[in-house]
């Protein structure tokens, strides 16, 4: 019967699995979630990071693989900060129902820059999304309801200066009763309203994103700006808190 190969050392490791997805990739809309690991190890802080690594979240290159097989903790902070690349750390813990996992990439002992952020809620792992795309969603979506709320206003004010000249004809009630309509202000406000909606800006662009993380694709932007400007305002997209919440997101 044939054998596995034997490493040099005369231990013999496995190979990782590889990670399903690029390491940086969007992954907001997933979770991950090992019933069977949670029914067999307790979620603490010191088995958390190995429940981690087994979800496509985890980037077998980092720092903290290397530590595993060497048999040292993963979060030994006194050996990450040692090693420059990439590596994760356990920033907040709410033992046993949260934590928080930020991916940073590090320059020196001192110098690190966070990349992403995961969180581990009631045993589903997850990926925060990015601040940059939570705002320019809200943004977007306000400005798109400040838009429709000025074309609204527009076209009602429009609709009440063209009054029926027969209405005129009509026996005028008292002046004490109800006030006349003055529609030379009518028009000023209306001319004021439309001239506020085209001086409306568009959603601001979000800053640009760290390095090694690839956004959403946006196949709407890439449509034909001359049909852009002839079709009907849609809201912003979609709101990665509101939207893709973690009720929301596909389970892996």
């Amino acid at each position: 019967m044939a054998t596995p190969p034997v490493a040099a050392g005369g231990n013999f490791e496995a190979p990782p699995p590889p990670p399903m997805q690029p390491p940086g990739t969007d992954m907001t809309g997933i979770c991950f979630r090992d019933q069977l690991w949670l029914n067999t190890y307790p979620l603490d802080r010191n088995l958390v990071f190995d429940y981690f690594a087994l979800s496509p979240f985890y980037d077998w290159t980092c720092n903290n693989e290397q530590l595993r097989m060497r048999s040292i903790h993963p979060l030994d902070l006194s050996q990450l900060s040692k090693m420059t690349g990439m590596e994760y750390m356990l920033s907040e813990v709410m033992e046993p129902h949260l934590f928080v996992i930020r991916k940073q990439k590090r320059d020196s002992a001192e110098k690190v820059t966070p990349m992403l952020a995961y969180y581990i809620l009631d045993g589903s792992i997850y990926q925060a999304p990015q601040l940059c795309n939570v705002f320019a969603a809200r943004v977007g979506r306000a400005l798109y309801y400040i838009s429709k709320a000025f074309t609204t206003a527009a076209s009602k004010l429009e609709k009440i200066g063209y009054v029926d000249t027969e209405n005129e004809s009509e026996t005028v009630e008292p002046k004490g009763s109800k006030e006349a309509i003055d529609f030379k202000e009518v028009k000023r406000v209306d001319h004021i309203l439309a001239s506020l909606q085209r001086k409306l800006p568009p959603a601001p662009l979000p800053p640009p994103f760290p390095d090694g993380f690839v956004p959403p694709s946006t196949a709407e932007a890439e449509k034909d700006p001359e049909n852009q400007q002839t079709a009907e305002p849609q809201p912003s997209a979609v709101d990665p808190i509101i939207d893709q919440g973690p009720a929301k997101r596909m389970k892996f």
